[in-house]
């Protein structure tokens, strides 16, 4: 499992410096994602590609809400900076060092295992066969309960500061804690830490269904939200699957961890009583057909193409795209709501300059392919000539 390192939330500050990273963490996961799922475009490898496109819309979902809370409780979420872009390969935001590597490379079964399920393993996975056949809420009533609830919540976000790193999912759970404990202390002084602006708030059912992407303008709201996230992403410690009744309710599907284990597998997960555990991946086939897939170079970097090179000029109009994403992102989330839009259909557009790479010779290594590098490309950094093929 992905592990992070343990900061000390005491302070408003503090807190939003956590959500930011937080909001870091999201992005992060998408560009290996995407990448996976791009390399899997115009090949039968059509049910995983699904599998992994459902990731992403969701690590989207999670983005999204992490800049909602952030913007709650007074923070302004920042995505149109260079240092927002991660470096692959390289440890995801906020990671300990040494914990992962995260690639951005081709779709395989052992990235799938040996990365995607990583970054979203749990702090303790079910342990799901192949099968042969087919926190409490508490009510606030007065200032006497909300001292003895405040001293509780602080036994509890201590316990978590003395863990030297903490998992994605207690990562989360302490910022919850300390949501509620930083609220608790600013009602006994009769104010709030939800300062925020509510029209920056993203609420956008053309992508996201409202028992999901829901304004965030209280602590339970704040606090249902960060439940969804860690519901999608790792299920329960008993259930893999997100079912009505939980925080994503109408939805029947595995966690996300789950989901890519699916595909390792092979099979779907189902409900099976001979099991152990109650599941096993015993449904349908996920089929997969490894020579499909281009070989796209791992890791790949603008500066590695010759600058003379369509590959070379494909990666920076791909990074520029990128780039524009990032920015729209940025608008949505800082009170122009409405751009998250423009946003999402940057996200299929760059899905078209990706497949580009992905049809190019590698200049530099015979027998591969190029890919997407994810780098950050403002337009003053283009050249007049790629800018004529971009406006062309």
């Amino acid at each position: 499992m992905i592990l992070l390192k343990n900061i000390k939330i005491d302070s408003i500050d503090a807190l939003r410096n956590a959500v930011q990273t937080a909001v870091e963490l999201e992005h992060a996961t998408i560009p290996p994602y995407l990448t996976a799922m791009f390399s899997l475009a115009n090949t039968e490898n059509t049910k995983i590609a699904g599998l992994i496109k459902s990731v992403v819309i969701e690590e989207m979902l999670h983005l999204t809400i992490a800049c909602n809370i952030l913007n709650a409780i007074g923070g302004s979420p920042v995505l149109n900076k260079p240092s927002f872009v991660p470096n692959y390969p390289g440890p995801l935001p906020g990671g300990v060092e040494g914990s992962l590597t995260v690639p951005i490379a081709k779709f395989s079964k052992n990235l799938v295992k040996n990365v995607f399920m990583v970054i979203e393993e749990p702090e303790d996975p079910i342990d799901i066969k192949l099968g042969l056949h087919l926190m409490d809420r508490v009510k606030i009533a007065d200032s006497g309960n909300l001292e003895a609830l405040k001293a509780e919540l602080q036994e509890k976000a201590k316990a978590l500061e003395n863990k030297e790193n903490l998992t994605i999912g207690e990562y989360y759970g302490y910022i919850k804690i300390l949501l509620e404990v930083l609220e608790i202390t600013a009602q006994l002084e009769c104010t709030t830490i939800f300062t925020g602006d509510p029209e920056r708030q993203v609420v956008n059912t053309k992508w996201f269904p409202s028992n999901e992407l829901f304004p965030v303008t209280d602590l339970d709201s704040a606090k249902k939200a960060i439940d969804l996230i860690v519901d999608q992403g790792e299920g329960s410690s008993t259930d893999p699957f997100i079912k009505d009744g939980d925080e994503a309710a109408g939805e029947h599907e595995p966690a996300h961890y789950y989901r890519f284990e699916e595909i390792y597998m092979g099979k779907e997960l189902e409900e099976d009583s001979s099991a152990e555990v109650g599941y096993s991946y015993s449904g349908a086939e996920i089929p997969f057909f490894p020579s499909q897939v281009p070989n796209m170079k791992e890791n790949p970097k603008t500066s590695n193409y010759p600058p003379s090179s369509l590959a070379f000029l494909s990666s920076n109009l791909f990074n520029y795209n990128y780039t524009n994403l990032l920015n729209s992102l940025h608008e949505t989330f800082n009170g122009e709501p409405d751009k998250l839009n423009n946003a999402m259909g940057s996200m299929y557009a760059l899905r078209l300059y990706a497949l580009k790479l992905m049809a190019l010779p590698d200049p530099n290594n015979p027998g591969y392919v190029a890919g997407p590098s994810y780098e950050y490309v403002a337009k003053e950094d283009l050249t007049v000539e790629e800018l004529t093929t971009l406006n062309s």
